[in-house]
C-alpha cells in the first residue's frame, strides 16, 4: 500500500499531527527511515509501506503515477492526462510550473532584489496569462475537461492569497480580485472530493 504525504505542517516538528504510518513529526524522519539523509527534505512524498521507502518526491511524477499506474485498483475512470489533450497539458505545464508553481517559491526564497524582481515579473506575467486563458475557456488545457494542468495550478492558486502573498510577497496579483481565476478555483474546489483534500 502506498501513502502520499503532502502536508506542509509536517515540516515543523512538534507543531502538528504526526504522520499516520510511523508517527514521525517531521518529513526528515521519513527520509531518514528510508535511508536518505543526503538530500533536501521535501513534500510531496509517495511512500511505499511494504518496502518502507520513498517511491518519489516529485509532484509531476506522482500525479502521473496516480493517474494511471493503479488503474487496476481504482474505483474511478478519471483520466487527468487523456491522450487527445496531452500536448496542450504538457505545453501548459511547461510555463505554469516554473513561473507559478515554483515561481512563488522563487519569490519567497530569493536571495537578492534582482532575483526577486525577475521571479515576480515572471509570476505576474504568467498569472495574467492564466487570467486571459480562463476568460476564453473553462479550464487551462481544455474547454470541457479538468486535466492534470488544472490540478497542478489549483494547488498553488488555492494558497496564493492566504499564504504566498503574505509570506512570499507575491502581492502583484490576487486570486480574490481576478474574477476568471476566482471562478475557476471555485469550480475546481466544488468538484467531488476536492474540498475534503483542502485544509486551509
Amino acid at each position: 500500500m502506498l501513502h502520499i504525504y503532502v502536508s506542509l505542517f509536517l515540516l515543523i516538528p512538534n507543531d502538528s499531527e504526526p504522520e499516520p504510518t510511523f508517527g514521525s513529526n517531521s518529513i526528515r524522519g521519513l527520509y531518514e527511515r528510508s535511508g536518505d539523509t543526503d538530500g533536501k527534505y521535501t513534500v510531496p512524498i509517495l511512500w511505499d509501506k511494504h518496502t518502507n521507502t520513498i517511491v518519489s518526491n516529485e509532484s509531476s511524477e506522482i500525479i502521473r503515477m496516480l493517474n494511471s499506474e493503479f488503474d487496476a485498483f481504482a474505483k474511478s475512470s478519471l483520466d487527468l492526462y487523456p491522450e487527445g489533450k496531452r500536448v496542450a497539458i504538457d505545453e501548459a505545464n511547461e510555463w505554469i510550473y516554473p513561473n507559478i508553481n515554483n515561481g512563488v517559491y522563487r519569490c519567497g526564497f530569493a536571495t537578492s532584489q534582482s532575483a526577486y524582481d525577475n521571479a515576480i515579473d515572471e509570476l505576474t506575467t504568467s498569472f495574467d496569462r492564466v487570467d486571459k486563458i480562463l476568460q476564453n475557456q473553462r479550464f487551462i488545457a481544455s474547454d470541457d475537461k479538468v486535466t492534470e494542468a488544472d490540478i497542478r495550478l489549483f494547488a498553488t492558486l488555492l494558497r496564493f492569497d492566504e499564504v504566498y502573498t503574505v509570506y512570499f510577497k507575491t502581492n502583484s496579483r490576487s486570486v480574490a480580485t481576478t474574477p476568471s481565476i476566482l471562478n475557476y478555483c471555485r469550480e475546481i474546489f466544488a468538484l467531488p472530493v476536492v474540498a475534503e483534500t483542502c485544509n486551509m
